[in-house]
């Protein structure tokens, strides 16, 4: 995996980065997200941290608006992971809280303890983290079944290389989810899946018009 990794890696940190605050009309309308973090580095560039993308069509603004603006990490799995490893990271008791969701009435109503200001606390700790150590590419990908087959088969080949590994000061190592310590990415689905082969690479080459 590591010559088709490090073949990615060199593709997506050559291209046009995006940083909070981002103009959301240069956004396409469906894509594929690539997500790199301050301080993780492989490849001779920075080290890919998370590959995402949306189910709902033209949806692909919305869904980056619900990881860095939007503060409900009940809309997020990405947001949540970050806001387990903070609290975890602290050994804040409130992590116990975090996992639950609230937006379900019957969870309001069985756990009326909950401290919805802490939460918020939480998650504006999230947005901090996110909006300063994130930073993205993006490439447009029209077709639902083709964003998350490429995305599944992006994320298996990273998670595969033995030379993408996390500094040792990063955040995901404080994670409960052994998925996210061992993996290395902000993911705990697709991983070790299904494998790029040469066409996969030549149709993804198309897609970022590499010459």
């Amino acid at each position: 995996m590591s010559e088709e990794c490090s073949t990615i890696h060199n593709w997506f940190n050559g291209m046009k980065r995006f940083y909070f605050p981002f103009n959301n009309n240069e956004i396409p309308l469906n894509g594929i997200y690539i997500l790199f973090e301050k301080g993780e580095n492989a490849h001779m560039g920075e080290r890919i941290v998370r590959i995402g993308t949306h189910t709902g069509q033209n949806n692909l603004g919305l869904r980056l608006k619900e990881h860095f603006i939007n503060e409900n990490k009940d809309r997020s799995i990405f947001r949540k992971n970050i806001g387990r490893c903070l609290l975890n990271k602290n050994k804040d008791p409130f992590l116990k809280d975090w996992e639950l969701t609230p937006l379900i009435r019957e969870v309001r109503i069985k756990n009326p303890h909950i401290n919805f200001n802490k939460q918020k606390e939480v998650e504006k700790n999230v947005t901090k983290y996110m909006r300063d150590n994130f930073s993205f590419v993006i490439f447009e990908v029209i077709k639902k079944e083709d964003r998350l087959k490429l995305e599944s088969k992006i994320i298996f080949t990273i998670s595969n290389c033995n030379e993408c590994k996390p500094s040792e000061k990063w955040l995901g190592l404080f994670s409960p989810k052994e998925k996210i310590k061992e993996s290395g990415l902000w993911l705990v689905n697709e991983l070790y899946k299904e494998q790029f082969n040469k066409i996969d690479l030549d149709e993804l080459k198309i897609l970022l018009k590499i010459i």
